[in-house]
C-alpha cells in the first residue's frame, strides 16, 4: 500500500496534524510525518516532494497557517496528488492560509480543505489511494455506512423526544 506523507510547517501544527494521523490509522493506511517549512527548510521540503514517488509516497498532505506556502511548494516538486490544510492562527482566523492554499496558478493544483480540516485531507487521501486498492475501498464504504447509520440514530433519538 502507498504511504502519505503528512507535512507540516511547524511542531506548532502538530495538534490539528494529529487528526489525520488518527484517521490514516483507523484505515490502516501508513504515513511518515515530517516538519518542512517551505520558508525555513525549503531544501528539505524539496527534496521530499522530489524523491516522495519513489520512496512509496501516493499522496502528501501539507499543513500550515498563515503564509501557507508549503502545500503549494510541495505540488511545484511532484505529481503526486497534494492535498493542503490551510490552519487557523491568531491572524485573520486562518482566512490567510486557506486563500494561499487556495490559490494556485493553473497547472499546479492543491486540493484543498477547510480550516483545520484534518480528518477531512486524511479521508481524501484514503479516497485516493482506495482508486487502486479494494481492500480500502470496502474499509471507505463501512465508513460511510457507519456514518449513515449514526446520523439516522441521531434522528429516531430526536424523534423519541419529540414524538409527533
Amino acid at each position: 500500500m502507498k504511504k502519505v506523507g503528512l507535512i507540516m510547517g511547524s511542531n506548532s501544527d502538530l495538534p490539528t496534524v494529529q487528526k489525520a494521523a488518527e484517521v490514516l490509522d483507523s484505515f490502516g493506511v501508513p504515513y511518515e510525518m515530517h516538519i518542512y517549512s517551505a520558508h525555513r527548510t525549503p531544501v528539505q521540503a524539496r527534496d521530499f516532494c522530489t524523491s516522495a514517488r519513489d520512496r512509496g509516497f501516493g499522496v502528501i498532505i501539507a499543513a500550515a497557517g498563515m503564509a501557507a506556502h508549503l502545500a503549494g511548494a510541495m505540488a511545484a516538486g511532484t505529481t503526486l496528488p497534494v492535498i493542503g490544510i490551510p490552519l487557523s492562527s491568531a491572524h485573520l482566523d486562518g482566512m490567510d492560509a486557506l486563500l494561499s492554499t487556495v490559490q494556485m496558478p493553473s497547472g499546479i493544483p492543491v486540493a484543498t480543505v477547510a480550516i483545520d480540516g484534518a480528518k477531512n485531507a486524511a479521508i481524501l487521501a484514503v479516497e485516493i489511494l482506495a482508486l487502486g486498492d479494494e481492500e480500502l475501498t470496502e474499509k471507505l464504504e463501512a465508513f460511510r455506512a457507519k456514518g449513515t447509520e449514526e446520523a439516522l440514530e441521531k434522528d429516531r433519538a430526536l424523534s423519541r423526544s419529540y414524538p409527533l
